[in-house]
């Protein structure tokens, strides 16, 4: 049973130095700065799937975001398509070039961001509620520019460094009137 233990520590351990550099979408365009991309007001529609890949929730997210010097606000309104609604406001701050940290009610502790070239990987533990339980989640985001108007964000969501499922959404700015 112990050399059993160990085998799976070591494969885990593996398995968590797997993952991709942010260093490595350095010199990608169009580079992405927060600060511009979220200022204003931004469509993003997603999908949950769960570890089989079976589409669970799909929703639309309005996204009011504003930026005050290094500090942003992101006013986010989800509506799924079961009728049910959610909110969630970010609190983002710019800590210097490509790092950034953020909070929101939902969220336990800090997320912390880094950006290069057109990518952003942002991590955070979300306090996620399913059936009258609430499960501390792990998120693992990975936001890329495509234009100045599209992004694309893919999320895998663990627990206990096992895939719970992942998200998937598309996020498109809206031109200033």
């Amino acid at each position: 049973m112990k050399r059993f233990f160990l085998m799976c520590v070591a494969l885990l351990g593996l398995w968590g130095c797997s993952s991709v550099n942010i260093d490595e979408y350095r010199a990608e365009t169009p580079v992405l700065e927060l600060r511009d991309y979220f200022d204003g007001t931004i469509d993003a529609w997603g999908m949950f799937q769960d570890r089989s890949g079976k589409v669970v929730k799909r929703f639309h997210v309005l996204i009011d975001a504003r930026w005050q010097g290094d500090t942003g606000t992101l006013d986010e309104r989800f509506t799924y398509s079961d009728g049910t609604t959610q909110r969630r406001v970010w609190t983002i701050t710019r800590l210097g070039p490509g790092r950034y940290s953020g909070r929101a009610d939902d969220v336990v502790g800090e997320a912390t961001g880094e950006a290069a070239g057109n990518a952003l990987r942002w991590r955070y533990v979300l306090a996620l509620p399913v059936d009258g339980k609430v499960y501390n989640v792990d998120f693992d985001d990975w936001m890329f520019l495509m234009d100045d108007q599209v992004m694309l964000n893919r999320s895998l969501m663990s627990k206990w460094g096992f895939r719970l499922g992942e998200v998937t959404l598309s996020f498109h700015k809206r031109p200033r009137p």
